[in-house]
């Protein structure tokens, strides 16, 4: 930790005033890993229990609502807390977002059928929007980019831990029959609330960040707008193949998401810095580059952690607690690309190559798992996922660490929000499309496995022992067997009958889901492909050597003392220059008042926020 991060917050009109202590630092970071441990394990607690949780409310075929849901919300909600934090500070917004998080968490709990699940899974999404972004934006405020490049790459790694930690709590709850009178899966969402109440305890004692109030205007319509135009496009990705591509219902949700969109977009522009998603932070390249890639990076992102927990279950057999365990590849590459990545950028201050490598490892990955077939060693799988995790481990913390550095101050909380907003908007986009593209196959592939010659033979020949017939664990799939009508929806609502079942009788549904799956798997390979083309047009700034608070001090400094020096009769201000802000327009309109006042920023300074002093870092 340098001197300049070790000095308090606490009197940010004085230059000379201290910053927060080294002890005050990491108090809060460690409030902040709590909170995104706290977000991070609820999903992968739910992502490997929820075939379970399926089974048990008859709703295989609508887990994806209960995903979806919780990603909309949480996606909507997201950029609107980046705003309000800029404008009512970083700690009351928090502090929101844990209680609906744990709120959804106890509703969660007490779901009765898949659609309240949805629904719960709604509220816990308004928590987890703030718990997805708050934290990096506080992390820019406290620490300057080399350094958070450092400490992302931890907070990475509590990302690892708990999805390591989630599958195996997860499967352990979900695998229990009754646990203190409830269903064990229902202690997959109360386990959050001891963990919840550490990180409110650690945010309220500990974080106590300046706040910026101003009056402007909230863009209370541009979130309405937002909701409007998004919405409808990721409803119509998850029910188009139910409701048919080009049906009313689909091209109603065309038409409304295309105009929420153009209407949103109308709203921005005449809100100007008071705007929801600010549209001057598009004016950077290199903002707009790490956005676009964001969006494709979590498309890939959660395309292949939703997909691969199925595989593993369904596939390979596996019960909850073994999936969670199979995972760890992946959670290790990710854990390993996180942190040295992380350190790499600290020491070096470089960090343009890791966009290209991350996302051509990812693409390698999903070229892995497109080959995949339901006889396939796990092995094969188990590399796809650690190349995925090595991949994505390169890209999540760099892209935001660009987005930051290339906007001012002013504007950290709302680029931070927008970053993870149009991330976890591919993410979601992704979850729609590939369970949709999966269902929607599901039946074909399954009559192409019936089809297949050497599956039959088996099939028939299982048919024909009076050992299978006799055995209480085939039961159920002899029943689907004995009802061709119903083998094409036979895995949408409950797919447990193939836990005991005989292989020979359970081997074509296997092959069919699986076929099915590598569909999914080819668009996000395209997706990736397209997205490692672009990253070679990405742009990478230096980055800046001073953290957003002494930024903000120095330009609030800057402002004060031009602002005194062109107030006084008869004098000349100087220039004033910091080691890494631009001066606001406010103080470039004094300066141009003055005679004999010589510019003092270099061309594009307002776009990357340095001054020739800083173009070396």
């Amino acid at each position: 930790m340098s001197q300049r991060e070790s000095r308090s917050v606490e009197g940010a009109d004085a230059p000379d005033a201290p910053l927060m202590t080294h002890r005050q630092i990491m108090l809060v970071l460690a409030g902040l890993m709590i909170a995104m441990f706290l977000s991070s394990l609820s999903q992968t607690v739910v992502g490997t229990s929820m075939r379970t949780i399926a089974d048990d409310l008859q709703g295989l075929d609508l887990q994806v609502w209960v995903v979806t849901a919780f990603l909309i919300v949480s996606t909507i909600v997201t950029p609107i807390y980046g705003k309000l934090s800029d404008i009512f500070g970083r700690r009351p917004l928090f502090l929101i977002a844990i209680v609906l998080f744990l709120l959804g968490s106890i509703l969660s709990s007490f779901a009765q059928d898949m659609i309240q699940l949805a629904a719960f899974r709604a509220i816990q999404g308004l928590g987890a929007g703030g718990l997805m972004s708050l934290p990096l934006t506080i992390m820019a405020d406290v620490l300057s980019p080399r350094e958070r490049a450092k400490y992302q790459g931890y907070f990475l790694a509590v990302f690892g831990v708990s999805s390591i930690l989630g599958p195996l709590i997860g499967g352990v709850l979900a695998g229990a029959d009754r646990i203190l009178f409830l269903e064990g899966w229902r202690w997959v969402f109360l386990v959050n609330l001891p963990i919840g109440v550490a990180a409110l305890t650690m945010v309220w004692r500990f974080l106590h960040l300046p706040a910026h109030h101003e009056r402007v205007r909230i863009d209370w319509w541009g979130a309405a707008l937002l909701a409007i135009g998004v919405v409808p496009l990721l409803l119509v990705a998850e029910q188009g193949r139910e409701w048919g591509w080009a049906s009313p219902a689909a091209i109603a949700c065309y038409v409304v998401g295309v105009l929420g969109i153009v209407a949103f977009i109308a709203v921005e522009r005449r809100m100007g810095d008071a705007a929801l998603i600010p549209l001057h932070l598009f004016g950077s390249s290199t903002f707009s580059m790490a956005t676009v890639l964001g969006v494709f990076t979590g498309f890939g992102m959660f395309a292949g952690m939703m997909m691969i927990p199925f595989v593993l279950q369904i596939v390979h057999g596996m019960n909850p607690t073994e999936a969670g365990l199979a995972t760890l590849p992946m959670i290790l590459g990710l854990m390993i690309a996180s942190i040295a990545s992380g350190q790499i950028v600290a020491r070096t201050g470089r960090y343009r190559f890791f966009p290209v490598v991350g996302l051509a490892i990812m693409a390698v990955a999903y070229g892995v798992l497109v080959t995949l077939r339901f006889d396939s060693p796990l092995w094969v799988l188990l590399l796809g996922q650690l190349l995925l995790g090595l991949g994505l481990g390169q890209l999540m913390q760099t892209l935001t660490i660009a987005s930051q550095n290339a906007v001012q101050p002013k504007d950290m909380g709302v680029a931070t929000s927008a970053a993870t907003f149009f991330r976890q908007l591919g993410g979601t986009a992704g979850v729609a499309v590939v369970f949709s593209m999966l269902f929607a196959r599901l039946p074909e592939t399954l009559q192409t496995a019936f089809g297949r010659q050497d599956l039959r033979t088996d099939l028939a020949a299982a048919m024909q022992d009076p050992a299978v017939l006799a055995d209480p664990g085939n039961e159920r799939i002899l029943d689907v067997l004995q009802h061709p009508e119903r083998i094409g929806g036979a895995l949408n609502e409950d797919s447990s009958f193939l836990n005991t079942a005989d292989p020979r009788l359970a081997a074509p549904f296997l092959d069919g889901f699986s076929n099915a799956t590598s569909g999914p798997f080819w668009v996000a390979l395209a997706v990736v492909g397209v997205a490692l083309v672009l990253s070679f047009f990405f742009k990478a700034p230096p980055l800046r050597q001073k953290s957003a608070m002494e930024e903000a001090m120095a330009e609030r400094a800057a402002q004060a003392q031009l602002e005194a020096d062109a107030s006084a009769p008869g004098s000349v201000a100087p220039p004033v220059t910091t080691s890494s802000i631009p001066v606001v327009r406010p103080a470039r309109r004094i300066l141009s008042r003055l005679p004999g006042s010589p510019p003092t920023l270099y061309p594009g300074a307002a776009q990357t926020g340095r001054t020739p002093t800083d173009q070396g870092g």
